[in-house]
């Protein structure tokens, strides 16, 4: 399993080989010019003993400047392609892990935290980044920098690299030992980070309930206990790191002492010359310093192979539901329900409907009413299929949805809830996200017609105003122009009102519920409503209670059956 999930991890720099070769190729040329160095010291460190080495000073001097001329160039060749791989790698798999995300079922999200997503579209990524491409090259360096090391301390004195290779497997142990643990904390890093983040986007996206209720103490001490749990994780890891460097440090230097005792020895009898033994040392330094780089790079690469567990499992996460691919040449409109029995994913045990019937003719307006969690905006999500039924069936114009393409589905479908969704961006394009390649004329006249372009055009950047963060900088009833302004530029043939006045003041009301007489005419319209204003005029009234509908017919009809919604009204309309 480890080792599918090594090859997983390095297959994501597969489609930047080409950039990759040429900077294998800059690191090759640069690491094996590297290792010419501590000879051409060696060489110096002579002619300054030696009696007559001006010349041979100066030789060796203008060597050693001339590969580092060389070396220069090919770490910048080498850092440079090798870096933009990595900016290539993150910025595919980031575009992969949001558009599998923005792909999934609505169940999905109803279940995950929107902190945790959004933290393995950032943090998890970035630990990943460097570890397909940039350590890998330092990888590849370190490597040809040992193994070029013990290739020419073996050719210095072979009997004397038999003392060094000695330490290389203790060593090795060590180091596997200290990857699996790291692994397993990184991970545990990651989650607890992205609880963090969790918890701080919903304090600071909820900043003005936070302060109504003055429970910004609370929200720190929240905020801090989640950064407490991944402080401890971090603490633990680089425990482990610290245990690792002091334990392989140790061995490492108390094998150069050996060697340094050893192989001064051997100078002082004559059996090794002077030069030899300068190089000699210098390899060991290279060797010892390249042998480090390789330990800290394995740590990193189960970092990123910790973090990148759950981002694979992101990836491959196949939305819940049948996705057809049917698309309607002459759409009506007409939209039913039969037998339809539903209970939210996360909440299997409590059905919300149970056996729905229901008929949304074109031209026509059925108003679902009825006390909260009764099912009725749960109708409009199935509509939608955000969801599937759990049972029975839902069609448009006489095809199951199941069987259409969803994204036609939704073109024919349009939405004005409670509190419509505004993106940060300016009001013009917030209109546009309803059918994005409108004209700015067009984008006009669904304002004008939504009661919107006279206070829009009052502001001094006009439709260029940007909104804020889910339209903060506007009132309630000016978004809810913004969003009817939104669905008449998509001219859908279904139209769904989900309290869209329930919470304006009666100007904004006015105002708002002209704009939605303009947008229903001529559709198919399902009212969701709690006011005696927005039901008393549709066509058919239809009662719901616990998931079920226990009165339909008109608003005077229902009143004159003296049921459930004359009670409804009574109590709760009138008021």
């Amino acid at each position: 399993m480890v080792n599918a999930d090594y090859r997983r991890l390095l297959s994501l720099a597969r489609p930047e080989l080409p950039i990759l070769a040429l900077g294998t190729l800059a690191l090759l040329v640069g690491s094996a010019v590297v290792l010419v160095i501590p000879r051409e010291v060696g060489k110096l460190i002579a002619a300054v003993v030696q009696e007559g080495g001006q010349a041979r000073l100066d030789r060796a001097s203008l060597a050693l400047l001339a590969v580092a001329a060389v070396v220069a160039v090919a770490s910048f060749a080498r850092a440079y392609f090798y870096t933009l791989a990595g900016e290539r790698v993150v910025a595919r798999l980031r575009r992969d892990l949001f558009g599998s995300l923005i792909g999934q079922d609505v169940g999905f999200f109803d279940a995950q935290r929107t902190g945790e997503l959004v933290n393995r579209l950032s943090a998890d990524t970035a630990v990943i980044q460097n570890s397909v491409t940039v350590n890998i090259s330092m990888a590849l360096r370190f490597s040809v920098q040992s193994v070029g090391a013990i290739a020419l301390l073996f050719m210095i004195h072979w009997r004397l690299s038999l003392v060094m290779v000695a330490i290389v497997p203790l060593v090795a142990v060590s180091a596997v030992a200290f990857g699996r643990q790291v692994r397993k904390l990184s991970k545990a890093t990651q989650d607890a980070l992205a609880a963090a983040t969790t918890v701080a986007e919903e304090s600071l996206g909820n900043v003005r309930t936070v302060r109504a209720f003055a429970r910004e103490d609370a929200e720190r001490a929240r905020y801090s206990r989640e950064v407490d749990v991944a402080f401890e994780m971090g603490r633990r890891t680089a425990a482990a790191y610290g245990l690792f460097q002091g334990f392989g440090g140790f061995v490492v230097s108390g094998a150069i002492a050996g060697i340094l005792w050893y192989g001064g020895s051997l100078t002082i009898r004559g059996e090794l010359p002077l030069e030899d033994l300068t190089a000699y040392l210098l390899y060991i330094f290279m060797l010892a310093a390249a042998l480090g780089g390789l330990s800290s790079l394995f740590g990193d690469f189960n970092r990123a192979l910790g973090a990148s567990e759950r981002v694979f499992e992101l990836l491959d996460r196949t939305p819940a539901g049948v996705v057809g691919a049917r698309r309607l040449p002459r759409p009506v409109g007409r939209m039913e329900l039969s037998g339809v029995v539903f209970a939210y994913p996360t909440r299997p045990d409590a059905p919300v409907l149970a056996g729905v019937d229901l008929a949304l003719e074109p031209g026509r307006v059925l108003a679902l009413v009825g006390q909260s969690g009764g099912g009725k905006s749960t109708v409009a999500s199935l509509l939608l299929r955000l969801y599937d039924p759990d049972g029975g069936d839902i069609r448009f114009d006489g095809v199951d949805l199941r069987e259409l393409d969803p994204a036609w589905l939704r073109e024919q479908i349009g939405i004005v809830s409670q509190e419509p969704v505004l993106f940060a961006t300016s009001i013009e394009e917030n209109i546009r996200y309803g059918r994005p390649a409108a004209s700015k004329l067009e984008v006009e006249n669904a304002a004008r017609a939504a009661n919107a372009h006279e206070f829009v055009s009052a502001f001094p950047d006009g439709y260029a105003t940007i909104v804020g963060e889910r339209g903060v900088r506007l009132s309630g009833g000016q978004k809810q122009r913004i969003a009817i302004a939104r669905a008449l530029l998509k001219d859908p043939r279904v139209l769904v009102l989900d309290e869209a006045t329930s919470a304006l003041d009666a100007e904004s009301e006015h105002l708002v519920q002209e704009a939605l007489d303009r947008l229903m005419r001529g559709r198919t319209t399902l009212v969701i409503a709690h006011r005696l204003s927005t039901v008393k005029n549709a066509d058919r009234v239809v009662v719901m209670q616990r998931g079920r509908v226990v009165e339909s017919g008109s608003h005077d009809e229902l009143i004159a059956a003296n049921g459930a919604y004359r009670r409804l009204v009574e109590h709760q309309f009138a008021g």
